[in-house]
């Protein structure tokens, strides 16, 4: 393969509220049997992009547990495979990665082993799936220095959340405005990015030297009038994880068959595989437009809801409009509606959790299931 591959997992989010408290955004659940992760590991997987290196930060320890074994990704090889990079102390630095640029950077050496002459940079806190040869056969077509995929969002999106940009009638980005109030287009950039290697290093030496950090504002943006930008459009199924609001309603997509087909079909996308039975469902149990996953017991109402591994769900309960993260347990006669309940929570018998207004409550209870 012609490059090498980075995915940037190290991130944290306030719009992501008490869901981060304990994970990293790439370790999120999603779709019942995922982690958001998954997506740009199989990616490049499928790309054939044999050696990927993950940078990770924040609450990685979810996350590295994840990766604990690079089989299921298909990156147990003896040339390439996968590495995990987490900051580290030395006699010449002891800071935390302070940007994207910053942690591509304090792993620089990693870079300048390689041979490949070309690196995809990518996010792990969205879900999609893309073709990595194509986007690379498009930069090499352009004679491009750097290549952004993107994609044009709908009416109503919040464009604050996102860099959006403009090209022009060759597909050259004149402008790139990161997190606009008022977004001047409706085309953004999802996050992955294609550069020669050789370039990538020196100008990460260079930001470095000048004391900047991020690979958008430092970068893309400081270098778009002097180096040749080039925009990948997308229009296949993307979305980003990282607020409360896009995580919920991207695990709501799933619901929809076309959506489902489309992640299931070939090239699939793979995660960790738990040895668990599959959902059962008792007496008094009735399913409606769900996702169950593997070890889940039911024994009530589940209407619209995601549910992921080993969700209890006791008598008499509604569970509706709702995410229930891993190893979830839910009391007798509990209501559970337009929420998210954290994983390994213990809602008591007889508790009412609802979202109101519009707004996903997120519901963190950690009660001893056993006085129960």
């Amino acid at each position: 393969m012609k490059a090498v591959g980075i995915i940037l997992a190290g991130g944290n989010s306030n719009r992501m509220k008490d869901l981060t408290k304990k994970r990293a955004i790439a370790a999120m659940p999603v779709g019942g049997s995922f982690r958001c992760i998954d997506f740009a590991l199989s990616n490049m997987s499928n790309s054939r992009i044999q050696t990927v290196a993950v940078l990770t930060q924040y609450n990685s320890r979810s996350l590295n547990e994840h990766l604990s074994s690079s089989k299921w990704w298909d990156f147990g090889r003896k040339q390439g495979g996968l590495y995990l990079f987490t900051p580290t102390v030395t006699s010449e630095n002891s800071d935390w990665y302070r940007g994207t640029a910053d942690a591509i950077y304090q792993n620089i050496d990693f870079l300048k082993r390689r041979h490949e002459p070309y690196v995809i940079i990518c996010s792990g806190d969205c879900v999609y799936k893309m073709d990595y040869n194509a986007m690379l056969d498009y930069h090499i077509e352009k004679k491009a220095d750097i290549t952004i995929s993107c994609k044009d969002m709908p009416e109503g999106t919040d464009f604050s959340r996102f860099g959006v940009v403009r090209m022009n009638e060759d597909s050259r980005i004149i402008d790139f405005e990161e997190k606009p109030l008022k977004a001047q287009s409706n085309t953004i950039s999802t996050g992955v990015y294609v550069i020669r290697r050789r370039q990538l290093i020196e100008l990460l030496e260079k930001s470095a030297e000048e004391g900047r950090y991020d690979i958008v504002n430092d970068i893309l943006i400081r270098y778009k009038n002097v180096k040749k930008i080039y925009g990948y459009k997308t229009k296949e199924y993307w979305s980003n994880i990282a607020s409360t609001e896009s995580y919920y309603q991207t695990n709501m997509d799933f619901l929809k068959s076309d959506v489902r087909r489309y992640f299931r079909s070939e090239p699939r996308i793979f995660s960790k595989v738990d040895d668990l039975p599959p959902a059962k469902y008792n007496t008094g149990s009735e399913v409606k437009n769900s996702l169950i996953s593997s070890g889940c017991i039911i024994n009530s109402k589940v209407e619209n809801s995601v549910l992921f591994k080993n969700v209890f769900i006791g008598k008499n309960c509604v569970i509706k409009n709702s995410i229930i993260l891993n190893d979830a347990y839910i009391g007798d006669n509990a209501h559970v509606e337009n929420c998210i309940v954290e994983s390994r929570g213990t809602l008591k018998a007889n508790t009412y959790y609802c979202g109101e207004n519009g707004e996903i409550k997120i519901v963190s209870e950690h009660n001893d299931r056993y006085t129960l």
